[in-house]
This record gives structure tokens, C-alpha cells and sequence, in this order.
């Protein structure tokens, strides 16, 4: 590979170093751009009640990464950056550390056109780099869970699936103008993107079903007794998912004191 080369030491690389610190989390919370906003009072309790399931939970996590897997969106980046800001934990957009060590989005699509088992690569070696550190929240990109290698460094931490339906995502990506990272060209119409996405999700379900839990969208709103998704704020996904990695906390500790001698 010519434009990178991606190495064990990589992490060190003055290419990647930049690329990492670039993206430290901003540790305030933030909601969905395209969902109604409730009272602040509302907000102000969600808040607190993260604050609080963060901190029950953090001491059991123990510092375990945490990668959000699913269809690029900003309902799954959102969620990843704010649960970062909940669990004072360090945020990481993996499409968006590869793509700036890399040199930039016009680096990305050459460097696709060019050689795209290289750029596949870099992937896999950022994900190296980063399940190799702890306390951090990454948020995957699409091509993330198409790779053995890559589901296999996920191991080293928790993975999630963030399911949003795909007329959601398609929605956010014409009607939004969502911001789509460079190795990922996804354009056209409604119909069109929604072909586009439908693809790639079937490319991806498998992956996507081997993360160790599954936060749906639909399921949110229906628990929530919401009357549509889009009432689903950013801390009801949160909330819910720090619930879930409580369970799991819960589940590994009692399979551990039954694994224990007498």
C-alpha cells in the first residue's frame, strides 16, 4: 500500500496519532437533529437517569470497549457518542479515523478505486488499534462486521447492534442530507438509496447478528408506548442500551460465581 502503511505500531504512526485525538469526546449529550424536543424537565430527568445508570454500571465494565455496529446513521452515532459522554468514556467513528489518516475523503475513494483489499485492510488495522485500548466507544462503519478478522478484534470488547429500519436510514440520507463517510457512495433518489442500503444490510445481517446484544429502534418505541420513531430521542436509545450492558454485566458475573470451585 502505497498511501499508508499500517503496521503493528501503527498506533504511534504520526498519521494516526492525529486521526485519534481528533475525535475525543465532547462529554456533553446531544439529541437526535431531527426529533421533536421534549421539556426540558424531560431532558433534565433522562440526563440524570443516565448519569446514574453509567455510574451503577461502570464499575463492572471495567473499562471494556464498546462497538456500535449497524447502518451508518446519525440515530447509531449519536447514540455512540453520547453513551461515550454518559460512561466518560473516549469516542472513536472508525470510517472517520481511517479516512483522516488516510488523507482525506478524495484520498479514501482513490485509494478504493485503486486498491480496495488495501483499504479493507486499514480497516481491519484501525480496529486493531483501537480493541486494543479500553475505555472507549467506537462506532463502526458499515463494513466493519463483513470481515471475520474484524468481528473477531470486536471479541476484545462488547459489540451492539444499533437496528434502525432502512426507510429510516434512507430518509436521513435524502431528505437529511446525513453525512456519509467517503468509502461509502450511496446517492440517488429515495428508491435508489433505499436499494442501495437494502444491499448493504444484506451483505452485513449475519454480522450484525453476532453482536452480543440488539437495540431496535421499533422495539424503543413500542416499550416507550411512543406513536411513531421518530419520538425516540437519543437518551431513550442510551437508556436502554445501558440497561442492556447491565444485563450482560449481570449474566457474566453470575456465570463466573457458578464457574467457581466450592
Amino acid at each position: 500500500m502505497e498511501l499508508l502503511q499500517l503496521t503493528p505500531s501503527f498506533l504511534g504512526h504520526s498519521q494516526l496519532r492525529p486521526a485519534i485525538c481528533h475525535h475525543l469526546p465532547s462529554l456533553k449529550p446531544r439529541a437526535l437533529s431531527n426529533h421533536d424536543s421534549t421539556t426540558q424537565a424531560t431532558q433534565l430527568d433522562l440526563s440524570l437517569t443516565l448519569k446514574r445508570k453509567a455510574a451503577e454500571i461502570s464499575p463492572d465494565l471495567k473499562g471494556t470497549c464498546l462497538f456500535l455496529v449497524g447502518l451508518n446513521s446519525s440515530i447509531k452515532s449519536n447514540s455512540a457518542q453520547l453513551l461515550a459522554d454518559a460512561l466518560r468514556y473516549y469516542y472513536f467513528d472508525s470510517d472517520s479515523v481511517v479516512e483522516e489518516a488516510l488523507g482525506g475523503k478524495d484520498a479514501v475513494r482513490s485509494f478504493m478505486k485503486t486498491d480496495l483489499k488495501g483499504f479493507r485492510d486499514s480497516e481491519t488495522e484501525v480496529l486493531k488499534q483501537l480493541s486494543s485500548m479500553g475505555r472507549l466507544v467506537v462506532c463502526a462503519g458499515n463494513g466493519a462486521v463483513q470481515c471475520a478478522a474484524n468481528l473477531a478484534l470486536m471479541r476484545h470488547g462488547i459489540s451492539i447492534w444499533i437496528d434502525v429500519p432502512l426507510d429510516m436510514v434512507a430518509k436521513q440520507i435524502v431528505e437529511d442530507n446525513f453525512q456519509l463517510p467517503a468509502a461509502q457512495t450511496i446517492n440517488g433518489s429515495y428508491s435508489e438509496v433505499l436499494t442501495q442500503l437494502t444491499a448493504i444490510y444484506e451483505d452485513s445481517r449475519n454480522g450484525y447478528a453476532t453482536a452480543d446484544t440488539t437495540i431496535a429502534l421499533q422495539k424503543v418505541a413500542s416499550r416507550l408506548g411512543y406513536d411513531t420513531l421518530d419520538a425516540v430521542t437519543t437518551e431513550d436509545m442510551v437508556l436502554e442500551t445501558l440497561k442492556e450492558l447491565e444485563r450482560l454485566m449481570r449474566a457474566k458475573k453470575l456465570m463466573e460465581e457458578a464457574a467457581r470451585p466450592f
